[in-house]
């Protein structure tokens, strides 16, 4: 039995809209010293820890809209017949560090859609790549994240 319908399938290539932030030194600075980092660029908020980026971008929501296992529904997906979400898989590629004031585009894409027999039943998995580059369209990154559904 499969569990994607081709409706389902036909959201492979979705781009959510995209998001805009501003790389703050005190932003920087704050993550700094919450993730224990030692080195003087990073705590004095010159140049930003290599994963400061994942929370930047993080929808800020109200407990309310989180599901039962605390996580945020990202509208990109479509609901999918399983709801428990697990990681994956994460594949980060650096262009260049992040900076105080950089002016940052995250644009986020839907980039498959699969499924598999797991030893406990199907699994749904879904990729979805992030590109992140400067307002002036300078390449940062590229995050490739991989979820399951069970």
């Amino acid at each position: 039995m499969t569990l994607l319908s081709p409706e389902l399938l036909a959201h492979i290539g979705d781009t959510a809209p995209q998001r805009y932030e501003i790389a703050t030194r005190r932003d920087i600075r704050k993550y700094a010293v919450c993730t224990a980092q030692t080195m003087r660029k990073y705590l004095d908020g010159d140049v930003a820890p290599p994963l400061f980026y994942i929370h930047l971008f993080w929808e800020v929501v109200e407990l309310d809209q989180l599901s039962t296992d605390g996580i945020y529904l990202d509208p990109l997906i479509p609901k999918l017949p399983l709801e428990r979400v697990m990681a994956g898989g994460l594949e980060i590629e650096y262009f260049r560090p992040i900076c105080a004031g950089d002016e940052l585009v995250a644009t986020r894409t839907l980039t498959n859609l699969y499924e598999k027999e797991g030893r406990s039943g199907q699994l749904i998995f879904y990729d979805v790549v992030m590109d992140v580059r400067t307002a002036s369209d300078e390449p940062v990154l590229r995050e490739r994240a991989t979820r399951l559904l069970r």
